[in-house]
């Protein structure tokens, strides 16, 4: 198929649900993308994989009584977020292990709520693997408004963001409440993921979250070019992956991962600073032990 024929086929009234599809796609791969530069920034990727787990017990509730699923989604991420900000205060445990705990036990709640509700085999897959052919109207106006709010809040945290992200000791002295920022993230973290899960499923979540910030941090040093390329190349990875699913009839979940990963391979290797062929042919000198990272010192506003 073109793309001439697949914008004829975007336009065409018989299939309303493809223009949906797309939006829902671009909308999350953009909030995704700004918000996943904070997760590659703090080195958290793993956050986003236990938030998909812990969305999971509210979208299943959702689904048995008939609710909305991103209301229900961002509730249970919500409650869950804030059980690890509370418990992570503790440091005799590592912040990882208490996400491991909760997030687990999240996603093992969803799994015997959905076992309850008739036909759970085919909604369970459609919560592991997304559905985005399938969504409502009153979905993309939550996804919209959702991904409006996290844009905005996040624009509005932005350097306090990146200062507890680089050194939470100067954060502190600096007179942050570094509780409270950390809380922040992880509910923004849990917006972005819920109006995603939709689009690819809880299992492939994390791809969109990280993959295209991950992508971005090789081809800029600068924080701010990063959080513009991140959510571009997100987005056009969406359109790009919904367009090769349309005309091959490849899942469009899995087909929006796979070029992600295509973007961020192409990025490691082609990338003129950082990429794999840019240093090998001169093979520069590994960095001084103590460099420190241009990212490391940039807060931008």
């Amino acid at each position: 198929m073109s793309l001439t024929d697949f914008f004829t086929d975007l336009f065409n009234p018989d299939l309303a649900f493809l223009p949906k599809a797309l939006a829902v796609a671009v909308m999350s791969s953009i909030v995704c993308g700004v918000v996943g530069t904070y997760v590659v920034l703090r080195g958290m990727a793993f956050i986003g994989d236990a938030v998909a787990h812990a969305v999971f017990p509210g979208l299943a509730v959702a689904f048995v009584v008939s609710g909305n699923l991103v209301l229900g989604g961002t509730i249970a991420g919500v409650l869950t977020a804030v059980l690890v900000a509370v418990f992570s205060q503790n440091r005799r445990l590592k912040e990882d292990s208490i996400i491991g705990i909760f997030f687990a036990a999240a996603f093992a709640l969803g799994i015997v709520i959905i076992s309850r509700a008739p036909g759970h085999a085919g909604s369970l897959q459609q919560f592991l693997f997304g559905s985005i052919t399938g969504i409502p109207d009153s979905d993309l106006y939550v996804v919209g408004g959702t991904a409006l709010f996290v844009l905005l809040a996040v624009f509005s945290l932005h350097k306090e963001f990146v200062t507890i992200s680089l050194d939470r000791e100067s954060a502190r002295a600096l007179g942050l409440r570094v509780f409270w920022l950390d809380l922040a993230l992880y509910v923004l973290v849990t917006l972005a993921v819920v109006i995603s899960v939709q689009t690819i499923g809880n299992i492939l979540v994390l791809a969109l979250l990280v993959t295209p910030a991950a992508a971005a941090r090789l081809l800029t040093d600068r924080l701010g070019i990063m959080m513009i390329l991140a959510p571009l190349i997100g987005a056009l990875s969406a359109f790009l992956g919904l367009y090769i699913s349309w005309s091959w009839d490849f899942p469009a979940g899995g087909t929006i991962v796979l070029v992600l990963t295509v973007v961020f391979l192409a990025a490691w290797a082609f990338s003129p600073h950082q990429g794999v062929l840019a240093r090998w042919p001169a093979r520069r000198a590994s960095r001084s032990v103590g460099a420190a990272d241009p990212l490391s010192s940039e807060l931008v506003s």
